[in-house]
């Protein structure tokens, strides 16, 4: 709920800056609350808040032994789960409505690109070899991954009905941490108003 109102709070200057904007739900990689809004016609920002899937388990365990916590420490397994995700978006916009032959509301296509921030929380259980007491440790810790991410998609506005719907799917980069492609999609409903 403390991410949903920090959200709002720091959507509050955006609200009357243009015309046409909304407010939805994403599913998909990240699963997220979005926020669009269009500086121009064929230009719009968004704003995405929600949680970011984990990566595959070689990933983890690799991130473990390039960072032990001692010497003789010696990765065993690990769960990690879903964490927090942050994205800032602009996208360019065209009227495909024409292309299709569609007679009732309007479809527009997009592309763009942004900056992701993504949080994974990840317990490690390892084996310490220590000649006196071989034994196996916890610990905590929180992943952080940061990068430009690229996308396209669709979206279809409804003539009479304040609603619109949209396909994509995308390619997030990570540069922290470590250099690791990610692809990404989803589908969605916005409000808008």
């Amino acid at each position: 709920m403390k991410y949903c109102i920090l959200f709002l709070f720091l959507l509050g200057p955006f609200l009357g800056y243009a015309q046409e904007r909304g407010v939805g739900i994403r599913l998909g990689e990240p699963l997220s609350l979005t926020y669009k809004d269009f500086i121009e016609d064929y230009l719009s920002f968004e704003i995405m808040l929600g949680g970011a899937g984990v990566n595959g388990s070689d990933y983890y365990r690799k991130a473990f032994e390039k960072n032990p916590p001692t010497s003789n420490s010696f990765y065993q397994t690990h769960s990690a789960s879903r964490g927090v995700s942050v994205n800032f978006r602009m996208a360019l916009h065209e009227d495909i409505t024409d292309v299709f032959e569609i007679t009732q509301g309007s479809l527009l296509g997009y592309g763009g690109a942004g900056v992701q921030l993504r949080t994974t929380n990840v317990k490690y259980s390892y084996f310490q070899n220590t000649p006196s007491n071989p034994s196996i440790l916890r610990e905590e810790r929180t992943n952080l991954d940061i990068g430009p991410e690229i996308f396209a998609g669709a979206e279809y506005y409804f003539d009479n009905t304040p609603i619109s719907v949209f396909v994509e799917v995308g390619m997030f980069l990570e540069l922290i941490d470590r250099i690791n492609f990610k692809g990404q999609g989803g589908i969605g409903i916005r409000y808008l108003f």
